[in-house]
């Protein structure tokens, strides 16, 4: 009989974002702490972990039967200003870029809480500490959750994507919004007749993924050697992305 394979180790704070978000949470002078929270974090002490806007919540195993119960809140990011810093810097496609996984500096500098006041934390064990192993714990899930979708920093700062998104949406959809430099539409007449030309049709909205054959994607990905699971997965990703996209 074989032996069983043991989990791969895991990592936490690989990105940029990901450490800027610790770096308000622990204070390196707690290394018997932040030591025993890793262990946690390594053997998935960390459970029912719940993300909300500006909110999240999670549940902490540790040396009791009943598991400790941590709340994180976040100072929020205003949606409409972060927007509006974007565009005043021309920064507006970091938006675009975060869909892809990437997570770019300025609007990180707009997002990552700048010191620990940023971030109020509650665990109900009973240490008189709102910097708990339980805390850092779910703290370290946190960041390893931003290393593999840095969207998820967005939604703990109050400023989730598709809301960014949006307001990115209505705000180039007003007349006033292009830039003080844009050049003006031309009046030169190409056909010498004062012919105008016709204006854009405006489509319904369509779900692409209602007219997504995905038993032909399955089909395509597994012949590329993909095994079923990755492949459910991809199909579930991509209907994640679309979402976000068109919200």
């Amino acid at each position: 009989m074989s032996a069983k394979k043991k989990p791969a180790p895991r990592g936490y704070g690989l990105s940029p974002w990901s450490k800027g978000f610790l770096l308000a949470v622990e204070s390196p002078a707690e290394l018997r702490k932040i030591t025993k929270a890793r262990t946690y974090f390594r053997d998935r002490n960390v459970i029912d972990l719940v993300v909300r806007s500006g909110r999240v919540t999670g549940l902490v195993q540790g040396s009791q039967l009943d598991p400790f119960e941590v709340e994180i809140e976040a100072g929020p990011a205003d949606p409409a200003t972060v927007v509006s810093m974007l565009r005043e810097r021309g920064k507006a496609d970091e938006l675009v870029s975060v869909t892809r996984g990437k997570q770019p500096d300025f609007l990180g500098s707009l997002v990552i809480p700048a010191d620990s006041a940023d971030i109020r934390t509650e665990c109900n064990c009973p240490v008189d500490d709102d910097r708990c192993i339980h805390v850092l714990a779910v703290s370290y899930e946190l960041a390893a959750s931003i290393d593999k979708d840095p969207a998820t920093l967005l939604t703990i700062m109050g400023a989730d994507l598709p809301l960014l998104l949006a307001h990115l949406r209505d705000g180039a959809s007003r007349p006033d919004a292009q830039p003080a430099d844009a050049p003006a539409p031309s009046d030169v007449d190409f056909y010498g007749d004062g012919r105008q030309l016709p204006g854009l049709p405006h489509p319904p909205p369509l779900d692409v993924l209602s007219e997504l054959d995905t038993t032909a994607l399955s089909a395509a990905l597994r012949r590329s050697g993909a095994a079923a699971m990755d492949v459910a997965q991809a199909i579930d990703e991509l209907a994640e992305l679309y979402a976000r996209i068109t919200r």
